[in-house]
């Protein structure tokens, strides 16, 4: 794995890009040698970091013999924080950058990162899209998931609390989303103990705003009639329907399944 920064299009913004590389194929980071094939970008999901794909990214790196790069998303490692004014163009900036030094293509994008991804296939050539529960808010569909109590939470530090709404409102977390807010709380205590929950903890502020610039970047399925990626859209067992129904409400070049 190489670790290397690349600066964004924004005063001083830079983040942390952590690559992957077939063995034959070791470079210097961000400079693609002669015969390097193109390389994809994975955009990491919301209350994680990057290191949770790093798996992952080898195990594709070295399936499809090509270059694989993660990166940290704003607030996050060695990443600038979420800047005054943040939005979904702050994050769709981001990836262009990253795919601009990395010399990459394709990109896979999981949650808020298939959210990233899908606008940013609306902003410039993708060659490649693959997403997993992209978190795309269309016609209003996931307006009913903010809870303004979640924002309050975070403000006031109570961050059990705070915890226990996102995992309820979301509900993502199949039957655990549907406990009570006080055995939300009590979970969220005992998963702070893991480093995995601890970093969640640490994470929820930036959820915050991610959250909004997706009520913020609410559309209808209309405004994806002309991309032309063709784009995969995968969606788990347990996750809500976040795309219209029914399926063959989107044309190609989207292909959706569901994993089961």
């Amino acid at each position: 794995m190489e670790t290397w920064t690349v600066e964004t299009d924004d005063d001083g913004g830079h983040l942390e890009v952590h690559s992957f590389r077939p063995a034959a194929e070791a470079s210097i980071p961000g400079a693609s040698g002669a015969t390097e094939e193109p390389g994809v970008v994975l955009v990491h999901g919301t209350l994680v970091t990057d290191s949770l794909y790093w798996p992952f990214a080898r195990n594709l790196s070295v399936l499809l013999g090509r270059p694989v790069h993660s990166y940290n998303r704003r607030g996050r490692g060695r990443s600038a924080p979420q800047p005054p004014g943040y939005s979904a163009a702050t994050e769709t900036s981001d990836l262009l950058s990253v795919m601009e030094a990395s010399g990459s293509t394709d990109v896979v994008g999981h949650s808020y990162g298939g959210f990233v991804a899908l606008q940013a296939a609306l902003r410039a050539p993708i060659s490649r899209l693959v997403t997993y529960d992209a978190a795309v808010s269309l016609s209003g569909n996931l307006n009913g998931r903010w809870r303004p109590q979640l924002e309050e939470a975070v403000t006031a530090g109570q961050l059990d609390n705070a915890w226990a709404h996102l995992v309820q409102g979301l509900g993502t977390a199949g039957p655990i989303s549907y406990l009570p807010l006080g055995a939300l709380r009590v979970l969220s205590i005992l998963s702070a103990k893991t480093r995995l929950g601890s970093e969640m903890r640490e994470l929820l502020p930036t959820a915050v705003l991610e959250m909004r610039a997706i009520i913020d970047a609410d559309s209808h399925i209309q405004d994806y009639a002309e991309l032309k990626t063709p784009t995969l859209m995968l969606s788990g067992g347990w996750s809500r329907r976040t795309l219209p129904k029914p399926a063959g409400s989107l044309r190609p070049p989207f292909l959706r399944w569901t994993l089961r």
